[in-house]
């Protein structure tokens, strides 16, 4: 296998099953990798009579499957906005698999630990491609080398990119939907599923070749409002459940408890105020990890105080969002995927809060994503490296265990980006010399805070200044990982095999790294 190196000094493949990889260049030159605004792959469209009401329905799984005649070697989608209540993705795999499907690519928007139910099928040869974000199991089968041709990871903005411009061609998209008419029109918010946004499905539902819609609330048409317009539609299926939508709230959307945690998001409050972020009509982005919420509560603690409204938060949304919009310390929200119900139920009623999708949230080649108006971005990472190159989807051992989701997008588009993360984890230190898998580039990188102290790239010398007259605690981030390492050691570096298992696709299709099999021995 040839081999080449891109702007970061990264170690990628030339090529990989045929295809060429174009090497990541920089965060804000584009590849040139597909034309923005390409015409959509060949779609198969079943024709309507002329003055016949179309009832898309199909009788049950079997008749489903009959008419799309699914072979090997098949490309199909998901989306996540059920997470770990989702039960539509091993119900179609498992079927797909007692008919004798193989060699199958799967194109999830993301997986979670519901999804390891996938791993036979990954080891029978059913599933042999994941293209999309992987967590826990998978993803650590992946590393193992389990899954056998080379997975793609993307962010958010990044795969509806590759869909819109034909890097994916979805065969079949698979969408789940809490609440649809005959006809397929579709949206999250009603139903005993409700989960909120349906936006990750959306570009699925436009370009994909055949789309099919799975609902466990069929209701007259026209279903209001519509998420998913029917008119990308080709069958409804109706089912008794398509998951558990209180299962999209987990371990890691609750306000965190650590001291440590939270005076890392004391910090960043206090670090957003003293710069002069912090003004009327300021917007942000902070994510729904414990960090993240806590940090949130902190800054309306000063809005208040200062009598500040945010004109907008962007992201997924969570009840502590949902508090500051009903406040009015918020002027809207534009949401992408609900994390709790009273997200859900917020989305359904207040027109303030706004369903958004990853074209007008983080598409690369949109006319102005919802990102570009963000005036800070507050994000975690499972390491940062001294030129603040960041990794999100493995681990300082080298196993991948996360997805990218709306990482890269937020960080590139951001006025100020901020890393939020604790010094160390496990006895393991978070700032390493080299990251072990870059998904995001130093440049766009504003920020580092840790309970330690707050480190700034050098390129914000206006930051840099703010922050010292405002009495933060700054230090230099090698400072930073000199004074970790004297309580950790350094880890040994992880061992790796010349196998790549999964490539990390930069939001325009550039690869910025390569995640290699782990080695044995």
């Amino acid at each position: 296998m040839e081999w080449m190196d891109n702007a970061l000094g990264r170690k990628i493949p030339a090529e990989i099953e045929g295809k060429t990889c174009v090497p990541f260049q920089g965060a804000f030159i584009d590849s040139g990798k597909g034309a923005p605004d390409a015409a959509s792959p060949a779609r198969t469209r079943r024709a309507i009579p002329l003055r016949q009401k179309p009832d898309k329905r199909v009788a049950g799984w079997d008749a489903l499957f009959d008419r799309l005649d699914i072979r090997d070697g098949a490309k199909i989608s998901f989306h996540h906005h059920l997470r770990n209540g989702d039960r539509i993705v091993n119900e179609v795999v498992a079927r797909l698999a007692v008919r004798g499907v193989r060699d199958l690519t799967i194109v999830p928007t993301a997986l979670f630990p519901v999804h390891d139910a996938l791993l036979p099928y990954i080891r029978e040869g059913v599933i042999t491609k994941i293209d999309g974000s992987m967590n826990g199991a998978i993803g650590a089968a992946c590393s193992r080398g389990e899954i056998r041709r080379t997975c793609v990871l993307r962010s958010h903005g990044g795969r509806q990119r590759a869909i819109q411009e034909g890097d994916i061609p979805i065969d079949v998209a698979f969408i789940a939907a809490p609440t649809a008419d005959p006809y397929g029109n579709a949206n999250g918010f009603f139903g005993p599923s409700a989960c909120g946004p349906l936006g990750y499905a959306k570009p699925d539902s436009e370009h994909a070749g055949t789309v099919v819609l799975i609902t466990d609330n069929l209701v007259p048409y026209p279903c209001a409002p519509w998420s998913i317009q029917g008119a990308n539609v080709d069958y409804v299926l109706e089912v008794e459940s398509i998951g558990d939508s209180s299962k999209i709230v987990s371990g890691t959307t609750r306000i965190t408890r650590s001291p440590t945690q939270l005076r890392i998001a004391q910090l960043a409050a206090r670090f957003i105020e003293a710069t002069g972020l912090m003004t009327d009509g300021f917007s942000f982005q902070a994510g729904a990890g414990g960090i993240s919420l806590a940090a949130t509560v902190f800054l309306a603690e000063r809005m208040r105080k200062a009598g500040v409204k945010a004109s907008f938060a962007h992201g997924g949304a969570t009840k502590v969002l949902v508090d500051l919009l009903e406040e009015g310390l918020l002027g809207s929200i534009v949401d992408l995927q609900s994390f709790d119900l009273d997200a859900v139920q917020s989305c359904a009623r207040n027109a303030r809060h706004i369903e958004s999708d990853p074209y007008a949230s983080y598409g690369p080649h949109s006319r102005g994503c919802v990102a570009n108006m963000l005036d800070v971005a507050l994000m975690g990472a499972t390491e940062i490296d001294i030129d603040f190159n960041v990794n999100v989807v493995t681990h300082s051992d080298g196993t991948l265990l996360h997805g990218i989701g709306g990482h890269s997008d937020a960080c590139s588009s951001a006025g100020c980006t901020i890393i939020t993360v604790p010094s160390f984890r496990k006895r393991i230190p978070i700032i390493r010399e080299k990251v072990t898998t870059v998904t995001c580039p130093g440049e766009v990188i504003d920020v580092l805070i840790t309970e330690r102290g707050v480190a700034i790239n050098p390129k914000r010398e206006d930051l840099l200044w703010k922050a010292k007259k405002a009495g933060l605690p700054c230090k230099e981030i090698l400072q930073l990982m000199g004074e970790v390492q004297a309580i950790t050691g350094v880890p040994a570096a992880p061992r790796f095999t010349d196998r790549p298992v999964a490539l990390i696709e930069w939001r325009d299709g550039s690869v910025i790294d390569t995640v290699w099999q782990l080695a044995t021995e």
